[in-house]
């Protein structure tokens, strides 16, 4: 049995009458509670959270206190479950960031667990099926119960929505206005029979509301900023045949690339933030989520039942982001380079710029100048440092072509007389002066007739191209060489301390290694350090309540001269009393 409450939203609660229990779709207010009885229930035994407005969550604390289970979308966890860190974390001064995850909660709740994209799961007494459906958050998922979609605010009704200022990511987009169409449209190809919504009545011709909303949601875009959004034509056709079995895809924020097999599975090069509006670069996680849009075009029109290879060119979030919800929801396997794969693996060693927020599992690691088979292709992997230190060149041949995907290496934009190449390099991915003028060498070495990047279009090679990168490698290296000292680390090598991020606990040791000789470790007072090795020291914190980001540094002396403290690691220590 269903009963459609009307609260601060809807809430409707989905009721077992054999057992008089029943599970909620969000909370409202908590105030129908004190009339559970009337609904034939005893006890809730989940709630399900569609997104995290305050309208939605009010009433989950007293939920929680009764035993409720209480189960979010994954992307919304920090917002629930950790709102305090949220709140003491988010910005209101000089503010540009309109996403509206100050309607959220004021203390945080206990979650039984997170709600995963394209899961299926049972939940209570019901078989649930989580669809990532962004617009109204960028975290909003929509619950298919037996055949019923419950969306929360993603619509209010045909042609309307609930909230203009939730579709206002940035301060001068409407992303969440394009991601709402987008979300609907792909709603659609699981054939709900009706339309739930957290406000407004449940909607029995999906379609017709769908459309009427998303004519309505176009005009308000070509209104705003003066031409259509294009983000529904992506999702229709993402990809671009660069020969029969490459394809390109569209959508991607950083380009990926698909490898077809005869066999009928696929190889990608790189995956990240697929069919987006625009990403929040260096945005908190609830903001940056990836999902998987373009795939259900390879198995519409390519006939791909299976994604089994992920290869990245580099380990930047927008290459690599939908990695793990790939092997989750595909079973697919990640294949990187050595250095890349540690990368990926082990997030919290590093202190790089763009690095996912968890550990990207890799089943097979490939020594770099090495190569490997899949299905019908020979894949050969090679160091490719300039943009980062840890990036692969992969080269392949494919319909007759030898391609080489450099990700984010260069531009390939040069035209004589007429457009520069760039080199896309950036100090603080551990570049070194003669990177580029390495990685010309490597082209010109394996005579590749396609190059495919991260973000700019594929490039025919031809000598003189060629010629060019070895020209810009010489004056990239001859530049720095010019303005910079001998001791900028850009020449000798960085100073590090690893990890770089750590988790410990107080009273208990851990180690931390520095990258150089002549290091001395400095660390919070009353903290105990003893250097074990010439590197190698080992720590014990001691607190009298948890501390987030506690700093420790490397003074280093070289030649006599103390340089100072050029590094530093981040301490997160836990209490266990």
């Amino acid at each position: 049995m269903l009963h459609t409450i009307e609260d601060t939203c809807v809430v409707y609660l989905l009721v077992d009458e054999s057992s008089r229990t029943a599970v909620a779709i969000d909370a409202g207010s908590g105030r129908w509670l004190d009339r559970l009885a009337s609904y034939g229930v005893d006890r809730v035994t989940d709630v399900l959270v569609t997104h995290h407005h305050r309208d939605q969550v009010e009433g989950l604390p007293r939920l929680a206190a009764s035993g409720t289970r209480i189960w979010v979308p994954e992307n919304e966890y920090d917002l629930i479950a950790e709102v305090d860190r949220h709140w003491q974390q988010r910005r209101v001064v000089n503010n540009y960031d309109l996403h509206t995850d100050r309607f959220s909660l004021l203390e945080p709740v206990p979650v039984a667990g997170v709600m995963k994209d394209y899961s299926s799961r049972r939940i209570g007494h019901l078989d649930v099926r989580t669809l990532p459906t962004p617009g109204h958050t960028p975290g909003s998922v929509t619950y298919l119960i037996d055949g019923y979609a419950f969306t929360g605010d993603l619509l209010h009704s045909p042609g309307k929505v609930w909230s203009a200022a939730a579709l206002q990511w940035s301060y001068v987009g409407l992303e969440g206005a394009s991601m709402s169409m987008a979300s609907m449209v792909q709603l659609l190809d699981y054939q709900p029979r009706a339309l739930m919504p957290s406000h407004g009545a449940p909607m029995t011709d999906p379609a017709l509301a769908i459309r009427e909303t998303c004519d309505a949601l176009g005009r308000l875009i070509q209104t705003r900023l003066g031409a259509p959004t294009g983000l529904l034509d992506k999702l229709e056709r993402p990809y671009v045949e660069l020969s029969p079995h490459l394809l390109m895809n569209r959508t991607s924020e950083s380009r990926s690339y698909v490898l077809l097999s005869d066999s009928g599975t696929a190889l990608l090069i790189d995956y990240g933030y697929d069919l987006t509006a625009g990403v929040a670069f260096g945005s908190q996680r609830q903001n940056l989520r990836p999902w998987l849009p373009s795939l259900r075009a390879l198995q519409r029109d390519y006939g791909i039942e299976r994604i089994e290879v992920a290869i990245p060119t580099h380990y930047h979030d927008d290459h690599v982001a939908a990695f793990n919800l790939m092997r989750e929801v595909h079973g697919t396997e990640v294949w990187a380079s050595s250095p890349v794969a540690h990368v990926l693996e082990n997030p919290t060693k590093y202190d790089l710029p763009c690095l996912w927020f968890e550990p990207i599992p890799c089943a097979q690691h490939i020594p770099d100048g090495t190569g490997m088979r899949w299905r019908e292709y020979e894949l050969d992997l090679h160091a490719l440092p300039g943009h980062t230190l840890y990036a692969s060149a992969i080269g392949f041949e494919v319909d007759g072509r030898r391609v080489l995907a450099t990700g984010d290496q260069q531009t390939g934009t040069w035209v004589p007389g007429e457009a520069p190449e760039i080199p896309n390099f950036q100090y603080a991915n551990a570049f070194a002066a003669d990177d580029y003028a390495a990685s010309a060498a490597l082209y010109k070495r394996l005579q590749p007739s396609l190059m495919i990047s991260g973000h700019w279009e594929p490039r025919v090679v031809t000598p003189d191209y060629l010629d060019e990168l070895a020209r810009l490698g010489e004056e990239v290296a001859e530049v720095h060489r010019e303005l910079f000292l001998p001791d900028d680390p850009v020449f000798v090598g960085d100073v590090r301390l690893t990890p770089y991020r750590i988790d410990a606990v107080d009273g208990q040791p851990f180690a931390v290694q520095v990258s150089c000789a002549g290091a001395e470790l400095v660390v919070p007072a009353g903290w105990e350090c003893q250097q074990v090795s010439g590197s190698e020291f080992l720590v014990v914190p001691h607190v009298a309540e948890p501390v987030r980001q506690a700093r420790i540094a490397a003074g280093i002396t070289r030649d006599g001269r103390y340089l100072g403290q050029l590094a530093e690691a981040l301490v997160d220590v836990r209490t266990l009393r």
